[in-house]
């Protein structure tokens, strides 16, 4: 259990922001965290939330009255189980930058939040908001897909391009392992224009293993002609990864695997979260 763990969760009430409140749920109640279920005010959300109730005039008392009805089903739900604490908050602003300025302001250790709607849902698999969130955020990110439902993960795949920060990354992703005695797969995929021979492979491995205190880790090259991102795509296909991460520190990774082109391609990734760990 870590101390004093905050997880930060934007909700606009759609059905991907709900699915990531009950995955801020479950890994809260793992960590003991304190769980703040974040609104940003938007006309559209409200507008959509309040047809046909003609009582819903006070439009910001009845997103407050949302907010509080989540927040009561969470602490039904997962107090007794381990979350240390859960609240809502209702922050005007642009949405980006005010989520942003509220998890560094609160030290947040990470923001879990979900896609956004269907259209920029097929045209970009993480959605514009998140994306932006995910490009612009000093604090880890967890993304969960529309319609996909907690579940305890079986296998991580820590997706690697063997930098210096792997080192320190891999221990967050192991610490979340722990809690489900999740396997965690560690791959580096090279392709044609950027190949790592099996010696130099098996030395980077050396240099990573002592960083890991874990036993249910693998770690594997894969070689794919094509793009990186659909040779991983690939091999979580094959190994059953239920998680993906990655580390953005340096953006080798996150701008081969999730440019516009390449995410229409990779539908393996619509069905499952992703984590971008973003600082040691």
């Amino acid at each position: 259990m870590v101390n004093n763990f905050k997880i930060l969760c934007p909700t606009d009430f759609s059905e991907c922001s709900l699915n990531a409140i009950e995955y801020a749920a479950k890994l809260g109640e793992k960590y003991g965290a304190e769980l703040i279920l974040f609104h940003v005010p938007d006309k559209e959300d409200y507008q959509k939330l309040s047809v046909g109730d003609v009582k819903a005039i006070d439009q910001y008392s009845f997103i407050q009255k949302k907010l509080d009805s989540l927040v009561k089903t969470v602490t039904e739900e997962s107090i007794q189980k381990g979350l240390h604490s859960c609240r809502a908050i209702i922050s005007e602003g642009k949405t980006v930058k005010t989520i942003l300025n509220f998890a560094e302001e609160n030290k947040i250790d990470l923001i879990i939040m979900g896609t956004e709607g269907v259209n920029e849902f097929k045209q970009n698999y993480i959605g514009t908001r998140s994306s932006k969130i995910i490009e612009k955020s000093e604090i880890d990110v967890m993304i969960i897909p529309r319609r996909v439902y907690f579940k305890p993960p079986r296998k991580f795949v820590y997706a690697t391009d063997y930098l210096e920060e792997d080192k320190i990354a891999i221990q967050k992703v192991v610490e979340m392992a722990k809690f489900f005695e999740s396997e965690i797969d560690i791959v580096h995929v090279s392709s044609r224009e950027k190949t790592i021979d099996k010696g130099l492979h098996q030395l980077m491995v050396q240099e990573i293993q002592p960083f890991i205190k874990y036993e249910k880790v693998n770690f594997v090259l894969k070689s794919y002609r094509d793009e990186p991102g659909l040779g991983l795509e690939n091999y979580l296909i094959i190994a059953k990864g239920d998680i993906l991460v990655t580390l953005t520190k340096k953006k080798t990774w996150f701008e081969q695997v999730f440019t516009k082109n390449l995410s229409r391609k990779m539908s393996y990734f619509i069905n499952k979260p992703f984590l971008v760990l973003k600082r040691a």
